[in-house]
Parts: C-alpha cells; sequence; structure tokens
C-alpha cells in the first residue's frame, strides 16, 4: 500500500476527495430521509468534511508536487480539526453536561452573537449535541465521524511523509 502512495499521490487525493464527499451524503441521507437533525457540532463537522474534500481535490488536480504538499497540508490540518470537534462531542455524548439544554442552532449562534462568543458555545455543546440519535456497531455518529476523520488524517500524514522523504533524496 505505501508503495500506490508513491505512484499515485493524486488518487489517493482524489479518493480522500470522494470518500469525504460520500460521507456528505450519507450525511444528507440521515438528515433528509432518517430525520435526525444535525447539532452545531455536527454541522462544523460538515464543513470541516467539506473543507478536506475541497483541498484534497484541488490537490489532486495538479501534478507539481508543491502544489499537491500544500492542499494536502491543509487537508491534514483541516482533518486534524474535525477529528478535535468529533472527540469534542464524543466526549459530551459519554459524559453529558448536568443540565442539558437544547440551546441554538448553529446559524442562530452566527447570527446572534459576535463570533467571538458564538465559538465558545458551539464548542461547549448543548443538550442536542451530546443526544445519541443513531448508532452503527455500537458507536455514535461521532464516533465514526472521528475514526474517519483519523483516517484521512493518517493516509495524508503518510502521503506527505513520504513525498518529504522523496524530495529530500
Amino acid at each position: 500500500m505505501l508503495n500506490w502512495l508513491d505512484a499515485a499521490p493524486r488518487r489517493v487525493l482524489a479518493l480522500i476527495s470522494a470518500a469525504c464527499v460520500a460521507m456528505l451524503a450519507f450525511g444528507m441521507y440521515l438528515q433528509h430521509v432518517v430525520g435526525l437533525e444535525p447539532c452545531p457540532m455536527c454541522i462544523v463537522q460538515r464543513y470541516a468534511l467539506i473543507g478536506v474534500a475541497v483541498f484534497a481535490g484541488l490537490a489532486s488536480a495538479r501534478g507539481q508536487k508543491g502544489w499537491w504538499m500544500g492542499w494536502g497540508l491543509l487537508a491534514l490540518a483541516t482533518a486534524g480539526f474535525g477529528a478535535f470537534v468529533a472527540a469534542r462531542q464524543s466526549w459530551l455524548q459519554w459524559y453529558p453536561p448536568e443540565f442539558a439544554t437544547c440551546g441554538r442552532d448553529f446559524y442562530g449562534m452566527i447570527e446572534s452573537y459576535p463570533i467571538s462568543r458564538a465559538i465558545p458555545m458551539i464548542f461547549r455543546g448543548s443538550g442536542d449535541c451530546a443526544a445519541v440519535d443513531w448508532t452503527f456497531l455500537g458507536g455514535s455518529i461521532a464516533n465514526w465521524s472521528f475514526i474517519c476523520f483519523v483516517g484521512i488524517a493518517v493516509v495524508l500524514l503518510a502521503l506527505l511523509a513520504r513525498g518529504l522523504r522523496a524530495r529530500a533524496a
């Protein structure tokens, strides 16, 4: 598999971008077909997936090593941010706050408060961020999201490390 990273880094990046689009489509399915409403942290994770998809897609667009490594680094940072948000939501689900309130929705927070107050409110979570509405093999959406973000980050990290090692040689 590591040889595939060396042989076709642009294909790996395109595959990462396609996987992110597939996960976004599954999120839309859960929302619009199953009827699950996303919490503020779920929406932030969606934006992180969009960022990873866009950055990985741009990285795969050109064959120049500096181009795909730069965009790949941004995709890695965005995947790390997504993993952080998913881990925080998983923690809230395992240890729910004593006073669970449903709070405002994501867009209500952004529209009503300055960004310096809205961002801490998003990460503080709310009653609906701590709720587990759907599970698969014992894991919630946040747990699976964390696993996906970490998997993407590991592949990107291996791809970038192999690219740097080839550049130094």
